[in-house]
């Protein structure tokens, strides 16, 4: 077993904050905050993303529409599926991600 100390936040779009917590061989797990008002815009990847959300509630921005998880629902975005997210509420919303395979931080302002 690998105990791994708490990661540090990074700002990967404005008003969008990530933190590696752990990654092993084959998955990596973040941490993110979306300020209110704040937008990941959208993009590809060829990971596996699963999450959930803990507190708040974020629309996801998809080919064929859009779909909002609330706090205490997961979700499952295929890997090469295009999608972005906003925070249209109020107040931060906070999750986690897991990505297999591995993700390191990315930069999604790119």
């Amino acid at each position: 077993m690998e105990h791994v100390p708490l990661a540090e936040t990074t700002e990967a779009v404005e008003n969008v904050h990530l933190a590696q917590l752990a990654a092993g061989e084959e998955m990596s797990v973040q941490h993110f905050e979306f300020e209110p008002g704040a937008t990941v815009p959208k993009h590809d990847h060829h990971h596996e993303q699963t999450g959930f959300i803990y507190e708040g509630e974020l629309t996801f921005l998809l080919e064929d529409g859009e779909q909002t998880v609330n706090a205490g629902e997961s979700y499952v975005i295929a890997g090469k599926e295009v999608h972005g997210a906003e925070n249209r509420g109020e107040s931060i919303v906070r999750g986690v991600d897991v990505f297999s395979p591995p993700r390191p931080n990315p930069d999604w302002g790119e």
